[in-house]
C-alpha cells in the first residue's frame, strides 16, 4: 500500500505514469518558484552595481556526491553540466546566465587561469568544463580551489550566477589522495563560511537528513539557518514508511532553516543598505547641491543658475557690486584718463591759437586789413577735435576690456563645474561686447563728426564768456562795457567781444564747450552701450540656452567635486533601488 505522502504527491501533480526523471523535475520546478526570486533578486543587485558599496551575496550549491546537485543547477539554469559518479565537480565553477532579448544567439565563455574560450553550442558546455578542470586539477580524480568561470548569454536563461562546489565525499577511491575529503571541506568552507554566502544545499530524501554532510557543514557556519536553503532531492527513493519523516524535515521540525529557503543575508543586508545610505547623504551635503541626474528636472535646474547669473551681472550694472570690489571703481580711472587727455589738448589747443593769431599774416586770405577770416580758426578747431578720435577709441577698447574680462569672472563664479555651460555663455559675452563696440564706435565718430561742425548756442557761448576770468582782467585796461545784467546776452556784450585781441580767448572758451561735452559723452555713450545694455543682451541670450540645448550637455560638470557628487548620488540610487527590491522578497 502507497503512503499518503506519496498518493498526495502523485495527485496533485498528476505523475502516475511518469518516469522517476520526470518526477525529479516536477519537484525541482516547485522549489525552483520559490526559491528563484531571491536568486534572481541578488543577481538584479549585482546588475545595477550595488556590489561597489557593499557585499552581496553569493550562492554557493553544496551537496554530498550524488546528491542531485546537477540536477538541481540544470533545472535552475537550463544548462547541461558534466554528469558522472564519482568526483563531477572538481574546481569552483562560477555559472554565470545573462538574459539577451529574444532572437539572439547563444553563446558562452568559459574563462580559467589565462585561458578565455567563446562558443556557440550549449552541447559543448560539459567537454569545456572538463577540460578546465583538466587543466586546473590534473587529469583523474584530484580537486583544485582555482575558480572557473562560465558565463552564457541567451535568450532562454534568466540573469543568475551560481558557484557549484565539489561534491562531499568521505572514502577516497583509487587515485585520490588520502585527505581527499578534508580537502574538499576545506574548499567548500572558503565559501560558505562567509557571512554574504547564501548555501544552497542539495540533500537526497533517501538517506538521513539530519546526519547528512552537506547540511551539517552548513549548520556549523550558519547555526541560526537563516542563510542556508535547502533542496530535497530524489523523493521517489523515500523509503516506504519514512514519509512522515520527510514532511517533518520540510517543515523545518528537524533541522530549522527558516522555512528551508529564506535569504540569510537579507535582513543584515537591510541595515547594511540603510547605514549605506545615512552615510551617503552625509557625505552628499560636503559637496553641495548640484545638477539633477533626471533629464527632466534639468530644465528647471539651468533656468534656476542662469537666472542667477543674470541676477549677478544687472547687479554690476545698476550697483557696481563685485565679490571682491566694484566695475565702477575699475572704469573710473579710465574715464579719468579720458579727461586728462582731453585737458591735455586744451594747453595744446591755446599754444597753437596763440601761435596763430601773433602770425595772422601767414594765414591771411583775401580779407582786408584789420578782418578776421572764420574759417581760418574753425580748421583749427576741426584738427584739433579729430585728433581726440584714437584716445576716445582706446578708451571704448580699454573699457571693453575690463566689462568683458568682470562678466567672465562672474561666469565663472556662477559656472565653476560646467565647462560647455562657460564656454557657451563666454562666448556670447565676447559676441555682445563685440557687436556693441562696433556701435559705440559708429556713435562716437559720429559725434566727433558733429564736433567739426563748430557749433553751440549763442546764450551758451556769450554766457560763457561773461564768467571767463579773462573778462575781468581785460576791463583793467581797456575800456570794455558789459551788460552784466540777467541778460548775458545783449547786443553790448556781442559787440564788446567783436574784436581780434579777444579770438584766442573766444576760441578756448568754445573748446571748453568741447572738452565738456566729450568729456561726458564718451564715457556715458561706453556705459549705456558697454554695461547696461550689454548686460539686458547678455540675460536674454543666456536665457535661450534652454531652448534646443542638450540640457545633460550644458550641466556636465568636470570638477573633483563634482565628479564625486555624481559618482555618490550613482550610489545613493542603486542603494535605493536595492532597498525597494529587497523589501518587496522580505
Amino acid at each position: 500500500m502507497k503512503s499518503p505522502y506519496l498518493k498526495a504527491r502523485r495527485k496533485h501533480n498528476r505523475m502516475e505514469n511518469q518516469s522517476d526523471e520526470e518526477r525529479t523535475g516536477v519537484f525541482l520546478k516547485q522549489w525552483e518558484s520559490q526559491v528563484r526570486p531571491y536568486i534572481e533578486m541578488i543577481d538584479y543587485l549585482r546588475r545595477i552595481g550595488i556590489e561597489k558599496d557593499l557585499a552581496l551575496p553569493s550562492i554557493a550549491v553544496v551537496g554530498d556526491q550524488s546528491s542531485g546537485k546537477s540536477s538541481v543547477l540544470e533545472a535552475l539554469s537550463g544548462v547541461a553540466l558534466p554528469r558522472g559518479s564519482g568526483i563531477v565537480t572538481r574546481c569552483p565553477l562560477e555559472l554565470k546566465l545573462r538574459k539577451l532579448h529574444a532572437g539572439s544567439t547563444w553563446t558562452a565563455v568559459i574563462s580559467y587561469r589565462d585561458v578565455q574560450e567563446t562558443f556557440m553550442d550549449p552541447s559543448q558546455v560539459e567537454g569545456y568544463v572538463r577540460r578546465a578542470q583538466n587543466a586546473l586539477a590534473g587529469d583523474g580524480v584530484g580537486i583544485c580551489d582555482e575558480l572557473i568561470s562560465l558565463e552564457i548569454t541567451s535568450p532562454d536563461v534568466c540573469d543568475l550566477t551560481l558557484i557549484d562546489l565539489p561534491g562531499i565525499t568521505r572514502v577516497p577511491v583509487k587515485g585520490q589522495p588520502e585527505d581527499i575529503g578534508d580537502q574538499i571541506r576545506r574548499l567548500i568552507l572558503k565559501f560558505i563560511e562567509k557571512r554574504e554566502t547564501i548555501n544552497l544545499v542539495v540533500v537526497p530524501c533517501n538517506v538521513d537528513i539530519a546526519t547528512t554532510e552537506a547540511l551539517r557543514m552548513a549548520q556549523g557556519v550558519d547555526p541560526n539557518g537563516t542563510r542556508t536553503l535547502a533542496i530535497l532531492t530524489k523523493p521517489d527513493l523515500v523509503d516506504k514508511g519514512a514519509e512522515a519523516d520527510i514532511l517533518q524535515v520540510m517543515q523545518g521540525k528537524v533541522v530549522p532553516l527558516k522555512k528551508g529557503y529564506i535569504m540569510a543575508s537579507l535582513p543584515s543586508l537591510t541595515e547594511q543598505i540603510q547605514i549605506r545610505l545615512s552615510s551617503v547623504r552625509v557625505e552628499l551635503r560636503k559637496y553641495g547641491q548640484g545638477p539633477p541626474l533626471e533629464p527632466e528636472k534639468m530644465a528647471a535646474y539651468l533656468s534656476k543658475r542662469i537666472l542667477e547669473f543674470s541676477d549677478q551681472i544687472t547687479d554690476l550694472c545698476r550697483i557696481g557690486a563685485l565679490g571682491v570690489g566694484n566695475i565702477y571703481s575699475l572704469l573710473r580711472p579710465v574715464f579719468n584718463q579720458w579727461e586728462r587727455n582731453l585737458r591735455d589738448s586744451k594747453a595744446i589747443f591755446r599754444d597753437e591759437v596763440r601761435e596763430m593769431i601773433e602770425n595772422y599774416e601767414a594765414h591771411r586770405g583775401r580779407e582786408l586789413i584789420t578782418f578776421s577770416d572764420y574759417c581760418v580758426f574753425e580748421s583749427l578747431i576741426k584738427k584739433h577735435v579729430n585728433n581726440l578720435t584714437p584716445p576716445a577709441l582706446e578708451t571704448l577698447k580699454t573699457v571693453r576690456g575690463i566689462i568683458q574680462s568682470e562678466f567672465r569672472t562672474q561666469c565663472e563664479l556662477c559656472f565653476p563645474n560646467y565647462p560647455h555651460l562657460r564656454y557657451m555663455i563666454i562666448n556670447q559675452i565676447e559676441d555682445i561686447q563685440s557687436q556693441q563696440e562696433a556701435k559705440v564706435e559708429k556713435r562716437i565718430m559720429e559725434y566727433i563728426s558733429m564736433e567739426k561742425l563748430v557749433y553751440t548756442q549763442d546764450p551758451i557761448f556769450t554766457q560763457k564768456m561773461v564768467h571767463f576770468q579773462f573778462v575781468e582782467q581785460r576791463q583793467e585796461y581797456e575800456s570794455i562795457c558789459l551788460d552784466t545784467g540777467e541778460n548775458a546776452t545783449s547786443p553790448n556784450n556781442c559787440a564788446v567781444f567783436d574784436t581780434r585781441k579777444l579770438t584766442p580767448e573766444k576760441l578756448i572758451i568754445y573748446y571748453e564747450i568741447v572738452y565738456q561735452r566729450l568729456a561726458d559723452f564718451v564715457p556715458m555713450l561706453i556705459l549705456l552701450f558697454m554695461l547696461k545694455e550689454a548686460v539686458v543682451m547678455l540675460r536674454a541670450a543666456s536665457m535661450e540656452l534652454r531652448n534646443g540645448t542638450d540640457m545633460s550637455k550644458l550641466l556636465n560638470e568636470d570638477s573633483e567635486s563634482g565628479r564625486k557628487r555624481i559618482e555618490l548620488h550613482q550610489r545613493m540610487e542603486r542603494l535605493r533601488m536595492a532597498q525597494e527590491r529587497i523589501s518587496i522578497n522580505i
